[in-house]
């Protein structure tokens, strides 16, 4: 007989944030830990730099509730690599640029001199964002499916801020509005598509391709976090980054956020350029004394030759009678 679950019955599926997934599933390593609750869907990130009473009450949580948490999974160094030969193969065309990006996935730090390297080629920088995306969601929507969670993630619904704040308020509630339970029935919906087979074999749909026109930017409307059952020994651990949109430095191991990358190509550069003046003057240094010592040495056997010349004077030549 299978044991009944202590988890408190959501009355919908687990409204998710793919964007934080995303972020959580690159930055998982050896050294950090991500759980996602299975409860409500909140994540935590074990940080070690909290305080000892903090990490102690967190350990003795995930033991004491070890069916409410799951382990976000390790990004190994081998799936990195194969995302980024994936990237290479199937969406770099310029030889040169290959060549270039595969000599950079095999030495140090490989993630984090990649995307330096994208960074300075704008245009692969668009399409490895576009690719990650695309990947990451494969990577996430499998993860869930095998530890059946029943979810959808935010950032496809269409129903607008309030209603599904009311659906997160309301998430163990059996009586609701009636528009909360309509609302309820499109999530119910919406969540049968991951577990299809086109959620992990994504396609470019059929037909005539759609007239181009200028596309506009929207931020998108993301609901605030609400949560009503975290309990108190995990709460300085909940991981609440504020993304309005994934970047490319969500890839990176080092670097938070797009900024922090940024701040560090922009210095990794002002330092280039120093170190190659630094080397410029050094050359034109050298170049100077070498030219002083040019010049010295011609001077020298010129003093020698007129000594010689005083000392004995050149014989006179016979005149013709």
């Amino acid at each position: 007989m299978a044991k009944k679950s202590s988890l408190l019955q959501a009355q919908n599926p687990l409204i998710l944030r793919a964007q934080r997934l995303m972020e959580a599933f690159a930055k998982s390593d050896d050294e950090r830990d991500f759980y996602l609750d299975r409860q409500e869907g909140f994540l935590l990130f074990f940080d070690l730099d909290q305080s000892e009473e903090n990490i102690q009450n967190l350990e003795e949580e995930l033991i004491k509730n070890i069916e409410r948490y799951c382990m976000i999974p390790k990004l190994s160094f081998y799936e990195q690599k194969k995302i980024m030969e994936g990237f290479i193969h199937e969406k770099v065309y310029d030889i040169d640029t290959k060549e270039k990006l595969t000599d950079i996935i095999q030495s140090k730090e490989a993630r984090e001199n990649f995307l330096e390297f994208l960074y300075d080629h704008h245009t692969e920088l668009e399409k490895w964002q576009q690719y990650y995306q695309e990947r990451s969601r494969v990577r996430i929507i499998e993860w869930l499916r095998q530890n059946h969670f029943h979810f959808v993630f935010e950032e496809d619904l269409d129903l607008g801020v309030s209603l599904i704040e009311k659906l997160k308020e309301n998430l163990f509630e059996d009586k609701v509005p009636k528009e909360v339970q309509n609302a309820r029935k499109i999530l119910s919906q919406k969540a049968k598509s991951y577990y299809s087979k086109e959620a992990l074999n994504p396609r470019p749909k059929r037909g005539r391709p759609p007239k181009q026109v200028q596309k506009t930017e929207l931020e998108p409307q993301l609901t605030g976090d609400i949560y009503s059952t975290v309990p108190k020994k995990v709460r300085p651990f909940l991981f609440t980054p504020d993304l309005s949109h994934i970047g490319a430095a969500s890839f990176s191991a080092k670097f938070e956020t797009e900024e922090e990358l940024m701040a560090s190509r922009k210095q990794a550069v002002m330092t280039e350029t120093e170190n190659a003046l630094e080397d410029l003057n050094k050359k034109l240094e050298t170049l100077r004394r070498l030219s002083s010592s040019w010049n010295g040495d011609e001077e020298e056997p010129k003093l020698e030759l007129d000594e010689e010349e005083e000392a004995e004077p050149p014989k006179k030549k016979p005149r013709k009678k």
